[in-house]
């Protein structure tokens, strides 16, 4: 099985620390695939407000997810908290890629997860497609990062 290589560094200029609650918990005792993919967009939604920006404004410039990629490395148990990095690779004419590293807040912080999310400029008001604007361009400018192929 070819396994999936994401190539994020593992610091990130922005990061946010989020604990893992007990309904984040699977039936096999760690987190699960599902709950991480809520803390990554609890993640995201930081970050944004942190720069001031909004995922969703209902009639100006939004995100909506156009891809994810995930690669699991290690687990998490309920108690341990995330730091969650975040950094933004690609800013393409209506799209932003953003890249994650999930480790635990412990003395050995190892890394849980990679992840690649690729969002597009939608307004959801016109149900259209938007070109980022030059502002968003900009905010994003001091956390791009270069990932390795």
């Amino acid at each position: 099985m070819t396994r999936v290589k994401l190539h994020v560094p593992h610091s990130l200029p922005f990061t946010t620390e989020i604990p893992i609650r007990i309904q984040d918990i699977n039936y096999g005792g760690h987190l699960g695939h599902d709950a991480l993919i809520s803390l990554l967009h609890e993640a995201r939604v930081r970050f944004l407000q942190q720069i001031g920006l909004h995922e969703f404004d209902a009639s100006g410039p939004s995100f909506i997810m156009a891809y994810l990629s995930i690669a699991y490395l290690h687990e998490a148990h309920y108690g341990d908290t995330l730091s969650i990095g975040i950094g933004v690779s690609e800013c393409e004419k209506a799209a932003v890629e953003f890249c994650y590293i999930v480790k635990t807040t412990t003395e050995e912080q190892p890394v849980i997860a990679e992840a690649i999310t690729g969002m597009v400029c939608y307004n959801y008001a016109l149900r259209k497609t938007l070109s980022l604007p030059e502002t968003f361009r900009q905010q994003f400018e001091p956390y791009q990062i270069r990932i390795s192929t």
